[in-house]
């Protein structure tokens, strides 16, 4: 649980763990207490337990709520009197999946703090949940301590990653991909639908570049530009969309 301590020109934020830290609140004597929310979508009964758990074991934050899988996350948030501030966003899920629940629930609330708590370490899980507007990135095997840590900083400005998860991300970003052409229209190339069709098919970045003889990195700007012509956030909502406009 975190303190708003009141100063004369500010408000600061500090947790219960750091106000014990430097002496108790009783040196504070201006403040209002902050619980954080969190709400868990996750669709193995024994990992959300287990997220449940970690969480309650810091004064910081309180589980608000479980969803199994994205589409029900959204419908308990639609009812919902009052938001989360933070949510724990499993990637795997039925009928919805993270990644796609993720770009949704940014577009409507994006106030929320959306971390990402998988199994998957992959630079494509990485490139596509930081392209739906993720604010974090945590493998679900980090420790309890870790978590509290992570979450709390996201709730301040921050962009908590696992360390695997940061190596990756800063290997995406050192990859200089090849030059992709800028366009204005609203139409893909034929080396985009080309790169679609392939994705469609199941095929993942690696084996994309592999065929067409180009690299990941420019797979990963054609993915963007995809994306943004079609004006989606995933793979998924691409390649749906890529059919019903009849060009794969």
């Amino acid at each position: 649980m975190s303190q708003k301590i009141k100063t004369r020109h500010q408000y600061t934020y500090l947790s219960i763990s750091d106000i014990h830290r430097i002496g108790g609140a009783t040196k504070f004597p201006y403040f209002r207490l902050m619980l954080y929310h969190v709400h868990i979508a996750e669709d193995l009964p024994r990992l959300a337990k287990m997220l449940r758990e970690n969480l309650e074991l810091s004064p910081d934050f309180k589980v608000t709520g479980h969803a199994e899988d994205g589409q029900a996350l959204l419908d308990q948030l639609a009812e919902a009197a009052t938001l989360p501030h933070i949510i724990l966003m499993d990637i795997k899920m039925p009928r919805l999946n993270g990644i796609e629940t993720t770009a949704r629930l940014k577009a409507m609330h994006p106030q929320i703090k959306i971390v990402m708590a998988t199994v998957f370490d992959d630079e494509e899980h990485i490139f596509d949940a930081i392209l739906a507007g993720a604010d974090g990135y945590l493998l679900k095997d980090e420790k309890p301590e870790v978590l509290h840590r992570s979450l709390l900083e996201v709730m301040h400005g921050g962009a908590p990653m696992s360390p695997a998860i940061a190596r990756k991300a800063i290997a995406l970003l050192r990859r200089q991909p090849e030059v992709v052409p800028k366009t204005t229209t609203s139409d893909l190339s034929d080396r985009e639908i080309e790169i679609l069709d392939q994705i469609s098919r199941g095929l993942r970045y690696r084996q994309v570049a592999e065929n067409l003889h180009i690299s990941e990195g420019t797979v990963r700007k054609h993915i963007e530009n995809i994306y943004r012509k079609l004006q989606v956030h995933n793979k998924v909502s691409a390649v749906d969309k890529g059919k019903k406009l009849g060009i794969i």
